[in-house]
This record gives C-alpha cells, sequence and structure tokens, in this order.
C-alpha cells in the first residue's frame, strides 16, 4: 500500500511532462544535489525522513543535498526532466512513464518481488473456478482505473486469458477502492473482486479493509510479478562528476542496513534485493506492456 503505483496523477500531468519549462535555472549546474520528494504512504501524519536522506546522501557524496517535496508523481518528473531537480524517486507505473520519454533516466531500480501484484476474489461458493469460467454476466469490481494492483494488473491478467470488458465478455464495475470491491462481493453487487495480493492474508482479523473470514473467499486467479518495485530518476543534463556520485551512492544510502532509519522509503524496497544500476528502457518494457492493454499507452507519451 506504501509507494503505490498509480500513473494517474501523471497522466493528467503529461502536457506539462512534455513540454516543461524553458530558460528555468538548471540545476545540473550547481553542485549541490537537489533531490525532489513526495509524501510516501497513506497516512498523512508520516513524515518522510528527509533529514536522513539528506545526511546519507551527503555523507557518501561529499556533496550538500538540498531536498524539496513536491505533490505528486508528474511535478517530480517534470521538475527532474526540466533540470530543476537532479533526482526523485517513485514506482513503477511512473518510472516507466518517465524513462520512456527519453527525455529523464533511472540512475537506480530495484527489482520487485517475485510475488504477484494482483489476485481476482470470488466468494467461496462461487461457481467460479478459474478466469476462464468468467461469461459476459459476470460482474468484476475493480478498485480504480488508476490503480496497479486494483486494476492495470487485473487487466493486464484478464487479458491473458482472451477476457476483455469493450468486447463484452464481462461487466466492470468501478468500485473507487480495494474495500468498496470487498464490500460488493459481499453484499452480491460483483462476482468478482479483483485487488491487490496483500488483501486476502488479513482474513479473520477483524480488519475492515477486508471483512472477510478465513475461508469465505478464495482465488481464481493470480497476476505476474512486477518487474520493477522503486527506480530514482536522475536529471540527464547533470555533470558526469556528480551523475557518477549519485550511481555509487544511492545504492548504499538505500540498503539494508538503513532500512531502520529511512523507514517509509525502505519499507517500498524488497529486503535482500540487489539494485540494478543504471538501468536500460527494456527493464521497464513489461510495465509499459501492462500499462497499454489497461489502456494507459506510456509509449505514445514520449
Amino acid at each position: 500500500m506504501r509507494f503505490p503505483l498509480v500513473a494517474g496523477a501523471l497522466l493528467a500531468g503529461s502536457a506539462l511532462l512534455l513540454t516543461g519549462c524553458s530558460g528555468s535555472a538548471d540545476a545540473s549546474e550547481d553542485d549541490a544535489i537537489r533531490f525532489a520528494t513526495l509524501p510516501i504512504g497513506d497516512d498523512p501524519t508520516s513524515a518522510t525522513p528527509i533529514e536522513k536522506i539528506a545526511e546519507l546522501l551527503e555523507t557518501e557524496t561529499g556533496m550538500t543535498v538540498e531536498i524539496t517535496d513536491v505533490p505528486n508523481y508528474s511535478a517530480v518528473i517534470e521538475a527532474v526532466r526540466a533540470g530543476h531537480e537532479d533526482i526523485g524517486i517513485m514506482s513503477a507505473f511512473p518510472s516507466a512513464l518517465a524513462v520512456n520519454t527519453g527525455e529523464v533516466d533511472s540512475l537506480v531500480a530495484w527489482p520487485g518481488s517475485a510475488d504477484p501484484v494482483s489476485t481476482c476474489l470470488v466468494l467461496d461458493d462461487s461457481p467460479l473456478e478459474t478466469l476462464e469460467d468468467i461469461t459476459p454476466e459476470t460482474t468484476i469490481a475493480f478498485a480504480d482505473p488508476n490503480s496497479s494492483s486494483g486494476y492495470y494488473m487485473p487487466t493486464y491478467m484478464l487479458d491473458q486469458v482472451g477476457l476483455h470488458k469493450d468486447d463484452g465478455d464481462f461487466k466492470e464495475l468501478m468500485s473507487g477502492s480495494h474495500e468498496n470491491s470487498f464490500i460488493a462481493l459481499k453484499e452480491g453487487q460483483a462476482d468478482v473482486a479483483c485487488t491487490s495480493s496483500i488483501f486476502p492474508a488479513m482474513a479473520g482479523q477483524d480488519n475492515p479493509m477486508f471483512p472477510f473470514e478465513e475461508g469465505e473467499t478464495r482465488s481464481i486467479g493470480e497476476s505476474r510479478d512486477m518487474p520493477i518495485s522503486i527506480s530514482i530518476l536522475g536529471n540527464q543534463k547533470m555533470s558526469d562528476e556528480k551523475r557518477q556520485a549519485l550511481v555509487e551512492a544511492l545504492p548504499k544510502v538505500f540498503s539494508d542496513e538503513n532500512r531502520d532509519e529511512l523507514g517509509l522509503y525502505m519499507d517500498a524496497m524488497p529486503e535482500g534485493v540487489e539494485p540494478i544500476i543504471e538501468p536500460d528502457a527494456a527493464e521497464f518494457q513489461p510495465i509499459v506492456d501492462i500499462a497499454a492493454v489497461a489502456g494507459v499507452d506510456i509509449s505514445d507519451l514520449g
């Protein structure tokens, strides 16, 4: 649930992303590292550990670090693309969008978990056993059109077995949230709820986010994994010296040994996983493909 994998905010600001600002000051020309951050997690009271990040980056690079909080993904990408900021950190879908424009680089990326991102759930007494049992009369609840685990990945999963809403293969219910999808499933408004794979483990815990007891639901299909979890994007105009310093320092800063100190940032990264240094666009292509199936054609935004 942390670092939500959402591209909607980027699409809303795609014109800004592609046009940018001209004649602005170039952050890459000074000897400071300028880092654009955004709030992470759903809890507005959770603080981004910006002071610790700055301290660790300064120690590893020997450069001054200036951190600016910005409101959303598109603002981070535009700030980096236009040269106002040197780096920004974000999740897979917006990272793929940014890299695919050809105007922003990924300096470091962390592979995602090998576990499925999404699952499609039915009530235990449902006649549906697999995704192939879905018919044009089946209603599937999705969380939100901008949700990775609640829309993008399930839509890709359904596509892989030949099921498409636009072809009338099923009825779509856009519930607005994962919790609403579960309510729709529980009350019979939906036959299937496609959601994040993290929720079934909450069964029987009186958790309002997943209002089911153990055994009340079962999965009829799981999605693929996410090849990239988190990426740190870089301004292409920065000096070679600054770029090299960042490429060497970032994996040390965002490492397991700093997991406790960096809190929510490290919670978004799998433990014990080696980062990919300066990944090329091919590393993000599976995410571009998933988004295209869900109607978000990242490849057209370049």
